[in-house]
């Protein structure tokens, strides 16, 4: 080796490879680390301070939107290379990361959000182009900035625009470069999906067939949306791949909201079809949770394990927008996330298998003033006002804050067991999660659609964790570790939705947290897996309907089950009424509703609903294969009566977790290069635990103090 090698700063070069769920640079597996830091929000004087803070950190990758609006004069012309600001000069920027050691993620959108006006598009696409607006329901203009996807000046401006941001990067991408990878657009569909705005302005779903008001008009628009976003996404993915952009092409999935994932799952409903099993291509999460809490840990675990179900076997999982810093994104003191939460959020999404984390937003800044910016009460690029990234590790005037120390220590940890983190599975238990994305085509309701309404509230009750999130809380707290299963994919293998990939292995025991509406091929396939041998755990409703409100009981009537009504919480003329339960698995519990069920003679009965007098909670066989039914809210700490319904199964969590207190999650992750627990406590008090795998020690009784972790070989 030269000397000259043995000096350079450069991250390693080589080819960037997806391969086997892991990726690889120049054929090793690599786990990439990366912070966005957004070149256009700094002084160009102020980049090399800032990327060097990002090296020091441990970080070996800088991911930045490329802003068309920043980038595009008041004349129309396009100025990538800084002739009239030094910080439009994107070539130096990238060759500033390269020369620091960093590679560079790239993110020219068109859309990029991060609180840019139009969503990061210049006015003049929509002062040129108004009948790109989309139209919604009733004729009504999309109140956001959203543009038609299909509109062909739209698609003509968007394509010039990207042609001049490719002619930097494809230069400068790897093998040789330091560019590593490219996303297309950005959150393709939120905006629809935020504002009940469909793009109705396509004559194929106005002619659909059906009134907008009913359930089956509202499937075929989901559907439709789909194959929209899908076609979209891939002529993007055409064109750059014709522009000479080879490296891999990443999606960013969004969906969380509040502190919570439970509607993430929508995000990858929409948006899997462009992606999932395509070559060089892989999704990314956009993960916004807040601290994290026994409250919302389930919710990373198992929007962790969706993501990776409908992804093909080369495919890795990632996160593009994989949130950290102080979590006060309105610099008012609305919410303080402690330093912790962001190093709890990288270890578990590490250990469930993703290869490339985004940390977002890493550096603050401020937001330059837009030249031609209209009456709008402010003169810059943004809506925020000058500052921005008030929550970032770095804040807007390159101070670290306490999360930047936290993020630098934990990437240290990172790296000493990179190879097991760059090529590792998690160890799981013989549970499968069960997965139907049609559940979470719930974006659109047309106003005045009370069916489809009441439809939306059953499915956003009931479906995925279960109603309170009970059923994936006691998974994830209850020590079970789990893939997800892609329900659709199993029991229609040759959909649309399942194109680009194989069906997967059903492993032997399945849950599913289920509304009233499930299709009839899902219901079909679930009697038939416990048929032949397998197990259902079935949480919420009895199912009776598909999608587009056909009738559909081929699940129930396998098990000889019907409904006998639903009993709720209640309080109105004839007074109140508190739904109580008992039985084998609890004596007088409250919840807060319960499916009542017809059942034959030689159906086990757990629980029954204390009013009535009717069972809601069952357990049936049928051929080889046995159901457990449990049609209440059957709280999630009731840990114990959890670990004895899985039990029934003979399943057996393989981490045991001997713990006083309830609040410590696990993560088994298991490579050629050795085995590795994660192990962290999300408890705002001490845990007291000692930890085996497959009956082996691996960790003796000790105390996990608030909010800690432990890496344990094993």
């Amino acid at each position: 080796m030269s000397p000259a090698a043995e000096t350079d700063p450069r991250p390693q070069r080589g080819q960037i490879t997806l391969r086997s769920t892991q990726i690889e640079v120049a054929g090793t597996p690599t786990l990439l680390l990366s912070g966005e830091v957004h070149y256009f929000r700094l002084r160009r004087d102020e980049w090399a301070d800032r990327l060097t803070q990002a090296r020091d950190a441990g970080l070996d990758t800088i991911a930045s939107y490329i802003p068309w609006i920043w980038h595009e004069l008041p004349n129309g012309d396009l100025d990538l290379t800084g002739r009239t600001s030094p910080e439009r000069d994107l070539p130096a920027f990238i060759d500033l990361c390269d020369s620091l050691g960093l590679r560079f993620l790239a993110r020219p959108g068109p859309f990029v959000m991060a609180e840019l006006k139009n969503e990061g598009i210049p006015d003049r696409i929509h002062r040129e182009y108004p009948d790109a607006k989309p139209t919604g329901w009733d004729g009504r203009i999309a109140p956001t900035e959203d543009l038609d996807y299909q509109h062909p000046g739209f698609r003509a401006e968007a394509e010039r625009w990207l042609d001049a941001v490719f002619e930097v990067l494809a230069p400068r991408q790897a093998p040789d470069g330091p560019v590593v990878g490219v996303q297309l657009d950005n959150e393709v569909g939120m905006l629809a999906w935020v504002s009940n705005t469909p793009h109705l302005n396509n004559a194929a779903v106005r002619a659909a067939g059906d009134p907008a008001q009913t359930l089956a008009f509202h499937q075929k628009l989901g559907l439709w949306a789909r194959d929209d976003f899908a076609d979209y996404l891939r002529h993007l993915e055409s064109f750059t791949r014709d522009r000479g952009i080879a490296v891999p092409l990443l999606i960013n999935v969004h969906g969380t909201g509040g502190g919570r994932g439970t509607t993430f799952p929508i995000g990858i409903s929409q948006l899997a079809p462009a992606y999932r099993g395509r070559d060089g291509l892989l999704a990314g999460s956009d993960y916004y949770l807040g601290e994290l809490t026994v409250q919302n840990v389930a919710d990373l675990y198992l929007c962790n394990a969706i993501l990776a179900c409908v992804n093909g076997p080369d495919q890795p999982a990632s996160s593009l927008e994989f949130e950290i810093g102080t979590g006060d994104y309105g610099d008012n003191l609305d919410a303080l996330s402690s330093p912790e939460s962001g190093v709890h959020k990288t270890l578990l999404t590490l250990g469930q298998g993703n290869r490339l984390i985004n940390y977002y937003l890493l550096t603050g800044g401020r937001n330059p003033v837009l030249e031609g910016s209209g009456n709008d009460g402010i003169p810059r690029i943004a809506f925020t006002g000058e500052r921005h990234g008030f929550a970032a590790p770095i804040d807007p005037e390159g101070r670290p804050t306490p999360a930047f120390d936290a993020l630098a220590a934990v990437i240290k940890e990172i790296r000493s067991y990179e190879p097991i983190l760059a090529t590792g599975r998690q160890l799981t238990d013989d549970i499968g999660f069960g997965f139907v994305a049609d559940h979470y085509l719930t974006e659109y309701v047309h106003p005045t659609a009370t069916v489809r309404r009441e439809q939306v509230d059953d499915l956003e009750r009931y479906r995925g964790f279960g109603a309170r999130d009970a059923l994936g809380r006691a998974i994830v707290l209850g020590g079970y570790h789990v893939d997800a299963v892609d329900l659709q994919a199993l029991a229609d293998p040759e959909s649309a939705w399942t194109a680009g990939t194989t069906a997967p292995e059903a492993p032997r025991t399945i849950v599913l947290g289920s509304p009233r509406t499930l299709s009839a091929k899902v219901q079909r396939w679930l009697a038939d897996h416990v048929r032949n041998g397998g197990n259902l755990l079935l949480t919420g409703l009895l199912p009776d309907r598909d999608h587009d409100g056909t009738p559909c009981t081929i699940l129930a009537d396998a098990f000889g089950l019907s409904s006998a009504g639903v009993r709720v919480d209640r309080r109105d003329e004839s007074g109140p009424y508190w739904p109580t339960v008992t039985g084998s698995l609890d004596a007088d519990l409250r919840v807060s509703s319960a499916q009542l069920l017809q059942v034959p003679a030689e159906v086990d009965v757990l629980l029954r609903e204390v009013g009535s007098g009717l069972p809601c909670a069952v357990q049936a066989q049928l051929g080889a294969g046995s159901l457990i039914f449990v049609g209440c809210d059957f709280p999630a700490a009731h840990l114990d009566n959890w670990h004895a319904l899985f039990a029934r199964f003979g399943v057996r969590p393989r981490v045991g977790i001997d713990a006083d207190r309830t609040g410590l999650v696990t993560v088994p992750v298991t490579s050629e290069y050795g085995n590795l627990l994660i192990a962290v406590n999300v408890a705002p008090y001490p845990i007291s635990a000692s930890i085996s795998v497959d009956g082996q020690q691996v960790q003796p009784q000790t105390t996990f103090p608030a909010r800690g972790h432990a890496l344990l070989r094993f």
